[in-house]
């Protein structure tokens, strides 16, 4: 019997439990971190992209996946095709409007916060 292994997702900070093996696709949807894809975990849309924090925990590159992240050495790994073989932290890119909106809501309360 596998022992389980977990993975943190930032920014929401949400760890999960998984079977090593797992993708980090799949660990994403059981921690319901919401990572966009078209291709079904194929490797062929490319929109899955997540980022290897911890540097550890993460199988690998396959053939498939170094050849579409050809020149990507900062971390950067498809969700879909990574896996994970120990605890490991991992980036989901915050959407871009998500992003504008929470920016817009910090700067708001920083010029609440100045008028006290």
């Amino acid at each position: 019997m596998s022992m389980a292994v977990t993975v943190t997702f930032l920014p929401e900070r949400k760890t999960v439990s998984v079977h090593p093996g797992t993708s980090v696709l799949e660990a994403a949807r059981k921690a319901r971190i919401l990572i966009k894809t078209r291709c079904g975990g194929k490797a062929g849309c490319l929109m899955c992209k997540v980022k290897d924090v911890s540097g550890e925990g993460l199988s690998a590159q396959a053939d498939r996946e170094r050849r579409k992240l050809l020149g990507t050495a900062d971390g950067t790994r498809l969700s879909c095709q990574a896996k994970v073989v120990g605890d490991a932290v991992v980036e989901v890119p915050e959407d871009p409007l998500k992003s504008a909106v929470r920016k817009l809501l910090e700067k708001q309360q920083e010029e609440e916060e100045g008028l006290w």
